[in-house]
């Protein structure tokens, strides 16, 4: 019996394939979780070709033992099946029916696809982001209230404990991005992590140096060197390595798939990623981080202005058609090069928009009696205070259709001031309120910079108010 007969005749005995939610592997098992238990026919399962035992100890959930490298295969052919290899929750909050109902009417684009696998990658990460951004920006005031804490035994000891948690991320980005995208991708994750960690080590310099490559007077011009392509780089290569590890581990005999498929995956894989994609990606990394630093790092006020202004007022559009997972990729590659990030502050401002939009809706909700609206809004606007602006988006604007564009406008006199301001952040993840210590990084200081942000905050409160009071009327609320 083939692999494929194999997942075939498993996938009957568990109720078929419709009642199957996942499918994954471990060293020995393809391990299936089921919609109905009951569909489950474990004799059956026992008697199946190729399977050695079963585990059924869990309801809903079943480990077929297949034996090491079978395992693997059999899950590749469930994920070529259009099996997931894991399942998003759901739950029955309005705003997130209203947000799937919005997400399933969406044209699924190859643009939004990959939006969307960028956004896959890299939002599991924003964890460590958040915590080491907030790391280095604690580390920033530290420095600047108390100018000689290194003579401070208990400061220097806090200060040397932050800097750790922030470079065990930052300096490590490539590899916790690297064994993400081959997660993702359907590979080995520790082989992404590995292709990830090779990108920064000095061994990178060595070659080439070795084939020319190398500008020894100005390394960051360089053509190969240690960090090139960055994130970019490491998202292409996870990508090419998993299509090489199926293709060896499709050829290679079971037995030996454990030992020589990692091996012979990495030997094939890093000379094209080393010598054809980091290079090719280190100019793409290059151009995206010239044009964010010309508009949002222009010496010239006007620019500043005007591109915080347009970015922050598209940006919801944006979060509505599932774009905005593409940038980021853009935050992580400044991250990466300048160790802040400018744009975000800027796009952080959008939610904003939303509480002085919300609030104005409020009043003419309570004006006109519209009762059920008055409860949602109460219900979202702490959390949009906080910087969680889905049930705002869902529930209240876009349903509406005029305060979610009028949201927008109000947000981007926030941007355009923050932007104008040089605000920048030691991290992405939070807005609102929650993100006042990661704009720790302008180039005026951390106070001022945090001050800036939080004057930010205010503008889009009152002018996403006062543009949606002037867009919106309270006939178009009572018939919300």
């Amino acid at each position: 019996m083939t692999n494929e007969e194999l997942v075939r005749a498993a996938l009957e005995k568990v109720g078929g394939k419709s009642n199957v939610l996942t499918a994954t592997n471990c060293m020995t098992r393809l391990r299936v979780r089921v919609k109905d238990d009951a569909k489950i026919d474990d004799e059956s399962l026992k008697a199946i070709e190729g399977v050695m035992g079963i585990v059924h100890d869990r309801t809903g959930y079943v480990e077929i033992v297949v034996g090491p490298g079978k395992c693997r295969k059999c899950a590749d052919i469930c994920r070529d099946m259009g099996i997931p290899a894991d399942a998003a929750a759901s739950t029955a909050n309005d705003w997130q029916t209203n947000k799937a109902a919005v997400k399933a009417g969406q044209k699924q684009s190859k643009v939004k696809e990959l939006f969307k696998t960028f956004g896959d990658i890299f939002i599991p990460l924003i964890p460590g982001v958040v915590a080491s951004g907030l790391c280095a920006g604690i580390n920033s005031l530290i420095g600047q209230v108390v100018p000689n804490y290194a003579d401070i035994p208990a400061l220097a000891l806090i200060s040397t404990l932050l800097g750790l948690m922030n470079t065990c991320f930052l300096g490590y980005l490539t590899a916790w991005v690297g064994y993400r995208a081959a997660e993702k991708f359907g590979g080995t994750p520790i082989l992404g992590g590995m292709l990830g960690m090779i990108t920064g080590l000095e061994g990178i310099n060595k070659i080439s140096s070795i084939l020319g490559l190398f500008n020894e007077a100005v390394p960051l011009d360089s053509i190969l060197r240690a960090g090139r392509g960055g994130v970019l780089a490491v998202v292409l290569g996870a990508w090419c390595l998993v299509k090489i590890e199926r293709w060896v581990r499709k050829w290679m005999p079971e037995s030996l798939d454990i030992v020589f498929t990692p091996l012979i995956t990495m030997i094939l894989c890093l000379v094209p990623y080393i010598l054809i994609i980091m290079p090719a990606t280190g100019y793409v990394s290059t151009a995206l981080c010239w044009v964010v630093e010309k508009l949002c790092m222009s010496d010239i006020l006007i620019v500043r202005i005007i591109a915080g202004y347009v970015s922050t007022a598209l940006f919801l559009p944006m979060v509505a058609m599932g774009m905005h997972h593409g940038l980021v990729a853009l935050y992580s590659v400044q991250l990466e090069s300048f160790g802040y990030v400018t744009l975000y502050p800027a796009l952080a401002m959008a939610g904003a928009g939303q509480v002085g939009a919300a609030v104005a809706i409020y009043f003419k909700a309570k004006k006109c009696g519209n009762t059920r609206l008055k409860n949602v809004i109460t219900g979202a606007l702490p959390a949009g205070l906080l910087g969680i602006g889905e049930p705002l988006i869902y529930g209240v604007t876009l349903p509406m259709g005029k305060p979610f564009i009028s949201a927008g406008l109000g947000a981007g006199f926030g941007g355009a001031f923050v932007m104008a301001m040089q605000v920048a952040a030691t991290a992405w993840g939070p807005s609102g309120l929650l993100a006042l210590f990661v704009m720790t990084a302008g180039p005026h200081g951390v106070a001022a910079s945090v001050g800036c942000y939080a004057v930010g905050l205010v503008i889009c409160y009152i002018m996403g108010f006062i543009v949606t009071n002037a867009m919106v009327s309270v006939e178009d609320v009572a018939n919300a």
